[in-house]
């Protein structure tokens, strides 16, 4: 039964981070349909989905503690009904502002998933980095999928199909998540299912500070890239396409597809070698391939986005184990929580200069150099991480058989 039990964590969870990334990015594509149909500018209607990745970020905490001191599938049933409903509301929303309430009522109840739904399934996993693994490909499949599902929904039905559609699946799996809730077929763990050694003070408020300022700079890298690239696309690729938004969706959902499968490679590295090394030279990476990214104005720019996007997400992994190995399992819920208040909330910054920079500059290019930047800061702060000793001690000695 605890297996059984475990195994539909899993799936619930991996589900759930599928549409986090899906809902809150629908809007993204949905809006190029908009700025032709109601004759307004991308900056004006993109800024409607402001308040809708602030609250995905800010109201993580929040979550987080609800998911410590009340029940982690109570509140993923809340989640899962939540943002199925704000979906269908913004897609029979019929003015800017009712839009803006949607998505903002989606970001609320989407906060929910990762302070939440990430603890609760690390406490039922047996190996961590292999189950973050799996469930980031799930995320990343979220992601992928959101640009496809918008522009195939939008050009098939209009953009409030793009919404509804998808709202109404979310709330029918909301619905099964309730009747296995109700069947007793979840498990609500107070403790690990396989036990760490406790760290040190010390070290935890190391990695704490550390991490903060690293899981800010990662979160802006992704979130900004994520709302931009749809845009991204359409001014450089879009003779590709015929002002297809089905077209762009597509290479969007291509280069989410093809990255998605780099969090299995990046699970996997996290549970053989030290967690810190992992993390620290996916950031690195990163800065040529962004530079890159930046200068291409060519069909070359869809596989270097994908791995653009892959290295950024390679590292979540080993991101993830290390705040659940320096963290209390009593204490994970806020943990995550203010992880995500940082990479989802403060580091939606990087989602509120998107129009700034658009309006200033009529293009996204200053995007990438902030990107850079970031993806530099991250790498640095990644280095002030408390080494592993046992973990490359064994890394060391693998290589050596």
């Amino acid at each position: 039964m605890s297996r059984f039990a475990g195994f539909l964590t899993l799936v619930f969870s991996s589900l759930a981070h599928t549409y986090s990334h899906l809902f809150t990015l629908l809007y993204a594509t949905v809006v190029l349909v908009l700025e032709r149909e109601w004759g307004l500018g991308y900056d004006t209607l993109f800024a409607l989905s402001i308040p809708m990745s602030v609250l995905f970020g800010a109201a993580a905490l929040p979550a987080g503690w609800l998911g410590d001191k009340w029940s982690a599938s109570g509140m993923m049933a809340l989640f899962f009904l939540g943002v199925g409903a704000c979906s269908i509301l913004t897609g029979l929303a019929d003015t800017p502002l009712t839009i803006g309430i949607g998505l903002a009522g989606i970001g609320l109840f989407g906060a929910i998933y990762h302070p939440v739904g990430i603890p609760w399934l690390v406490r039922n996993a047996v190996n961590r980095g292999r189950a973050l693994g799996i469930n980031g490909v799930f995320g990343s499949v979220g992601t992928a999928a959101a640009a496809l599902v918008a522009g195939f929904l939008a050009d098939l039905y209009g953009w409030r199909a793009a919404f509804i559609i998808p709202g109404i699946i979310c709330l029918v799996t909301g619905a099964a998540f309730v009747w296995t809730r109700q069947s007793n077929l979840l498990l609500d763990r107070g403790e690990d299912a396989v036990p760490t050694p406790a760290p040190g003070k010390s070290d935890i408020w190391r990695v704490f500070w550390v991490m903060s300022a690293t899981m800010l700079c990662t979160g802006l890298i992704f979130q900004a890239t994520a709302f931009a690239l749809p845009k991204v696309f359409d001014t450089r690729l879009s003779g590709l396409f015929n002002d297809s938004m089905l077209g762009i969706g597509g290479m969007v959902t291509l280069v989410y597809t093809a990255s998605a499968f780099s969090q299995i490679v990046g699970g996997e590295l996290a549970d053989r070698y030290a967690l810190r090394s992992v993390y620290a030279v996916v950031q690195w990476l990163q800065i040529p391939v962004i530079i890159t990214a930046m200068m291409l104005i060519h069909p070359a720019l869809v596989p270097v986005a994908a791995l653009m996007v892959s290295l950024n997400v390679a590292g979540q992994a080993a991101e993830n184990s290390l705040l659940a190995k320096y963290t209390p399992p009593q204490w994970r819920g806020r943990a995550f929580g203010a992880k995500f208040v940082l990479t989802l909330g403060v580091s939606s910054l990087g989602v509120a200069v998107i129009p700034v920079i658009y309006r200033v500059t009529g293009t996204l290019d200053m995007l990438f150099i902030l990107l850079a930047v970031a993806a530099a800061g991250a790498g640095i702060f990644a280095l002030l991480l408390p080494r592993d000793r046992a973990a490359e001690s064994s890394a060391v000695a693998q290589a050596a058989e």
